[in-house]
């Protein structure tokens, strides 16, 4: 029988500890400590709604403990810059929007690669934007706004997220077909340009429905126009942008994102604790009571859509004529 001498078995017993050290049990352990789920905005605004209620009801369905952490700035850049270089053990998750496509169809020189640098879990829902406005606005619809003397509108501001973001490109798209020229004032957030709009600081909002409804119900706010296809049945007196200016149509995706290097097992993890939440009956509802329409699940359909969005929004800017200073 062959037998090891006492320098071969040390070698031998300490190779395996820096293999075992170098390769951790993930999937027996995770997670071990606190996740943190970054919201790229201030709080209040779509995203912040959509990552409370994915944190809420994983905490209390996983027995996890989710914590939300609110990163605003730079049209989302800086809270999803953190998370890119962020270490990829699953401790750290993004919660994505549209801006993450626009980011990289507008913006020269981003400090990560919009794909490259993360891992897409899956998608939660999208939910069409909105033109908002404070309730002394001379005009109760977009065909309304438009018929207003051009002198009078150009006065007038309109608050998006931030700069480039979609809610911004609906605007280029909006001035290019209808020539509607406004005050374009970005903010570091919709929750932000909200509330100065309900204060009268800014008359017009473009953001999406989870954010504007509280507003609208409570008559803080008015809606304008919603850029879905058609007009919605939970608010068919709404018209849509396109009655005014064909072909605009805008949607806010939620997503939830990793970086790049997360282990396989972690991202399996968090995908089948996501499918749980998202199967829950009243996330379903509070999903559905914001506006908020299903889409497809998964890491491939959430890499596919996130590609596609990349290359739209390309067009937009390409189509618009868009820059950093419009």
């Amino acid at each position: 029988m062959p037998t090891l001498s006492r320098r071969d078995f040390v070698a031998t017993s300490l190779s395996a500890a820096a293999l075992s050290l170098g390769r951790p049990a993930f999937a027996n352990d995770y997670p071990s400590r606190p996740i943190r789920l970054v919201v790229p905005y201030a709080p209040g605004g779509g995203s912040d709604v959509v990552g409370r209620l994915v944190a809420q009801k994983l905490t209390e369905s996983s027995g996890w403990n989710v914590i939300v952490d609110n990163k605003a700035g730079a049209s989302a850049m800086i809270g999803t810059d953190a998370v890119a270089k962020s270490a990829a053990d699953g401790y750290t998750l993004l919660i994505a929007d549209a801006a993450h496509a626009t980011n990289a169809a507008v913006q020269p020189r981003l400090p990560f690669d919009s794909t490259k640098d993360f891992a897409p879990l899956t998608l939660i829902g999208s939910s069409p934007q909105l033109l908002v406005a404070h309730p002394s606005l001379p005009a109760n619809s977009l065909k309304e706004l438009l018929a207003l003397p051009r002198e009078q509108v150009r006065q007038y501001g309109v608050g998006t997220p931030g700069q480039g973001s979609a809610p911004h490109l609906l605007y280029e798209l909006l001035k290019l077909k209808t020539g509607m020229e406004l005050v374009h004032v970005p903010y570091k957030g919709g929750a932000l340009a909200l509330t100065d709009a309900i204060g009268g600081q800014v008359p017009m909002v473009i953001n999406s429905v989870p954010a504007c409804m509280p507003h609208i119900e409570a008559k803080r706010l008015k809606v304008l126009a919603i850029a879905s296809t058609a007009r919605d049945p939970k608010l068919p007196q709404v018209q849509t942008f396109a009655e005014s200016a064909p072909g605009i149509v805008g949607s806010v995706w939620y997503g939830l994102m990793v970086p790049a290097k997360t282990p396989a097992d972690v991202q399996q993890r968090l995908n089948a604790a996501l499918a749980k939440v998202l199967d829950l009956p009243e996330v379903k509802a509070r999903l559905a009571d914001a506006f908020i329409d299903p889409m497809p699940r998964g890491s491939q359909a959430f890499a596919k859509h996130l590609n596609d969005e990349i290359a739209r929004w390309q067009a937009v800017v390409k189509q618009t004529g868009f820059t950093l200073n419009s």
